[in-house]
């Protein structure tokens, strides 16, 4: 009996694997605060009256800000 239980390891050499866009955000509202994160990334929901919401609902449907902060994300965990 041979069982055909398939392992996916597409996600083996991902780093922000497992890791939710929240928890991404507010690390990084945390580490920079609002007007640096602004600053570092220039993008409308950090500089303009920035929230956690706001950003969160324009980072999940803009792909290259999204890119941007998970950039960040990893550069600033390096540190």
């Amino acid at each position: 009996m041979t069982d055909n239980i398939k392992i996916d390891n597409s996600q083996d050499n991902n780093p922000l694997h497992g890791i939710r866009l929240i928890d991404i955000l507010e690390f990084l509202v945390e580490e920079y605060g609002w007007e640096d994160l602004g600053y570092e990334i220039n993008i409308n929901c950090f500089t303009n009256n920035p929230s956690i919401n706001s950003s969160l609902k324009f980072l999940r449907k803009t792909q290259w800000a999204r890119d941007k902060v998970e950039r960040l994300y990893l550069k600033t965990l390096k540190k």
